[in-house]
């Protein structure tokens, strides 16, 4: 599979190339054009899809023909809807991952431990998870991400080993700050797009069609769309036979560090 070290030596080289051939025979600065274009648009879907791997491995699914999935959350814990889908979740017996923002955390203490008690996993989402988060320096990712890990230590005393990038957007300085901090990128491969669709029939019946062995499903327990369709949801895949396994289960992986 292409990923960035590869791209930029392939556009280095036919640079290079290009170069050398405008020098001996010449031709239009288009050329030159096109080729820069076609690198930033390489660069813009590896970063965007975050189940490329193109600038560091994430993992975004089980390889398995078993009908196993796993359900993941996005930006809690919010006093909205977190808890709803938590009282979901224990009437389904289900167990979840929970990737948190660390400046959620100091109003919703209560609300993390009561996550964790329940036998669901956290991961951290950032502390800021701010809009910008994408063009921050590695040295500022690394203490954005450090902010989150402290702020969970202090609520349940375990530090977080899976980390979710904010917005599934990858680049050079979050690969440095992951592998400084040691932790596993993990993505999905069902992105119910729940803070979009707000037409509930339109929400399950994405989430379900696109269900698939091995498959992380990405909700937000901000998100009242989920709220609504979640115990559907559940019932649903159980009734094609689907298991509902928690994430760390699911990927083989140890949540926490």
């Amino acid at each position: 599979m292409l990923n960035f070290n590869t791209i930029t030596a392939i556009f280095v080289v036919l640079l290079i190339a290009l170069i050398g051939i405008h020098i001996f025979y010449g031709f239009s600065y288009y050329i030159f054009g096109i080729l820069i274009a076609v690198y930033a648009v390489a660069l813009a879907y590896g970063s965007y899809n975050v189940r490329s791997n193109f600038y560091i491995k994430t993992i975004s699914s089980a390889k398995t023909n078993r009908k196993q999935i796993a359900i993941s959350f996005d930006d809690g814990p919010a006093t909205a809807y977190t808890p709803e889908i938590l009282k979901v979740l224990k009437e389904h017996n289900v167990q979840a991952a929970f990737f948190c923002i660390g400046k959620k955390i100091r109003e919703n203490e209560v609300l993390l431990k009561q996550v964790h008690e329940e036998g669901h996993i956290i991961g951290n989402h950032s502390y800021s998870h701010d809009l910008w988060f994408d063009l921050f320096s590695s040295r500022k990712m690394t203490e954005d991400i450090r902010m989150m890990s402290d702020a969970m230590q202090k609520v349940i005393g375990l530090k977080p080993k899976l980390f979710r990038p904010p917005y599934g957007v990858t680049n050079p300085n979050l690969k440095k700050a992951i592998q400084k901090e040691n932790y596993i990128s993990v993505g999905w491969n069902i992105r119910s797009m729940d803070t979009v669709i707000k037409d509930t029939r339109k929400l399950l019946a994405k989430v379900t069609g696109s269900l698939k062995p091995g498959a992380v499903v990405l909700f937000h327990d901000t998100s009242k769309s989920t709220l609504d369709i979640l115990s559907g949801f559940i019932q649903h895949a159980r009734e094609k036979g689907y298991e509902i396994v928690r994430l760390d289960k699911l990927l083989n992986l140890e949540p926490y560090a």
